[in-house]
């Protein structure tokens, strides 16, 4: 069956939108129904992440499918239920909070209509947080991830998408329990070959209660989950500079001695310098290693 938008353009493909949601019922209701308006055919999915007030019965009384989840396990699992519950053959992620605003909503699955596996509702550089150094965080893992991808990344935080849901099981069990699933699953289908586009949004602040996001803790996090996913598909962008920097440094101690601190015992090796060429040829050596897994997964998955 066909999905038509609020403008009544219709879609090859149907749509679920997920929202994963704690604690949200004092507006859930009212964001479902914005939903709504937007996508009157599509399957609006709530999962409810062990609220303790009535985030689902304010879901459900909106019109929304509810799945509850008997303990908190985090925004990202609370996600991944909604993936792998939905019948669409699209899911539309949102947050349960207001910030996403709805009227994006075509835009975003026009991209997924014009062939792209991701489409991520990318927000412009001003509303990508509250406060100006989580806008620079952010800005600083857009370009980390683009350097590590080898492409452009916009919002790698963002978790307003839209994603093919054959798509993103193959890589659903990549995605973390608790926040940066967004970084994760962009960062992933990037590197496994798909399309990934993005639209521009603007954002919104958060209309109620405070984010459990913690700048210093949560960039630290997004920072080791780019790390993890490239270790994953692209090993040798990680290790080989690392080697390279390692091997230039034990190169300049070993000149350093020789020219300088020690000229007298000629071409004599220094234990640090040593210990900095035997270091990068071990890490060398990983990532190529790492690199030959990386390849047989991908020649599996292409079987």
């Amino acid at each position: 069956m066909q999905v038509l938008n609020s403008t009544g353009q219709s879609y090859p493909f149907t749509v679920t939108v997920v929202m994963p949601a704690y604690n949200e019922a004092h507006g859930i209701a009212a964001v479902v129904e914005r939903v709504r308006d937007a996508l009157p055919d599509a399957e609006i999915l709530v999962v409810d992440d062990a609220s303790t007030d009535a985030t689902g019965a304010a879901a459900a009384a909106a019109g929304a499918r509810v799945e509850r989840h008997p303990a908190n396990r985090g925004n990202g699992a609370a996600v991944k239920t909604g993936i792998r519950r939905a019948t669409g053959d699209v899911v539309l992620l949102m947050d349960a909070d207001g910030q996403m605003d709805p009227r994006y909503i075509p835009a975003i699955l026009d991209g997924i209509a014009d062939g792209y596996d991701m489409v991520v509702g990318a927000r412009t550089r001003d509303t990508q947080g509250d406060s100006l150094p989580r806008r620079l965080g952010n800005r600083a893992l857009d370009a980390l991830g683009g350097y590590l991808v080898e492409t452009e990344v916009r919002d790698l935080t963002s978790g307003y998408r839209a994603m093919r849901r054959e798509i993103i099981m193959e890589y659903i069990h990549l995605l973390p329990n608790r926040y940066s699933y967004p970084t994760t699953s962009t960062l992933a289908l990037l590197k496994g070959g798909h399309g990934v586009g993005f639209v521009t949004i603007e954002g919104k602040r958060r209309g109620g209660g405070q984010s459990g996001q913690k700048l210093m803790r949560n960039g630290i996090r997004f920072g080791l989950i780019i790390l993890r996913i490239i270790s994953l598909f692209a090993p040798l962008r990680v290790y080989f500079p690392v080697a390279v920097l390692m091997f230039s440094l034990g190169l300049l101690s070993w000149l350093l001695n020789m020219f300088l601190l020690e000229p007298a015992r000629g071409l004599y090796i220094p234990n640090s310098a040593l210990l900095l060429f035997v270091g990068s040829i071990i890490i060398f050596l990983f990532g190529l290693l790492a690199e030959q897994l990386a390849a047989l997964r991908f020649q599996r998955h292409e079987r």
